[in-house]
């Protein structure tokens, strides 16, 4: 990884401000803060993707990632993104996809560095919303759940 990220942040999103990180023209992370540092154009087509996303004219984010996790969270991710729009799929669907034990699907989630374009806010428990690790905790799921249209699950 090079040693020169850039970084663009948006200020106005229903779950705060958010800001993203790129390294060697790849995304790595996302933080609920406005950092202050050099941008590039990847950094920028994330924030706009962003912008668009909570201004309800994008589903889907099509930008190149490279979060540092091990491979099990690199398919994990992708099975993340693979949730559509508006749905949501339980610790425990997951765990059978990914033939692994549900907690590993808990622990992933925490540890997604690049929350809301790696969707983990459509993960829930099987009675109950689960957890988030974004900026307000649950209460920041419930309001990217509302976003998408997704609170009857929450009723």
């Amino acid at each position: 990884m090079g040693f020169n990220p850039s970084v663009a942040s948006l200020a106005d999103t229903p779950v705060g401000p958010v800001s993203v990180t790129v390294v060697d023209g790849a995304i790595t992370k996302l933080d609920w803060a406005v950092i202050d540092g050099p941008s590039d154009p990847v950094a920028s087509a994330a924030i706009a993707q962003l912008a668009e996303y909570f201004g309800g004219t994008r589903q889907d984010f099509n930008l190149p990632l490279a979060p540092d996790v091990s491979d099990f969270q690199r398919k994990f991710g992708a099975a993340l993104c693979a949730i559509p729009f508006g749905e949501t799929r339980t610790y425990g669907d997951l765990a059978r996809d990914l033939g692994v034990p549900a907690q590993a699907i808990g622990q992933a989630c925490g540890a997604n560095p690049i929350p809301i374009i790696i969707p983990c806010h459509r993960v829930l428990g099987a009675n109950g919303l689960g957890g988030f690790s974004g900026a307000g905790g649950v209460e920041g799921k419930v309001q990217l759940l509302r976003h998408e249209g997704a609170a009857s699950l929450l009723i």
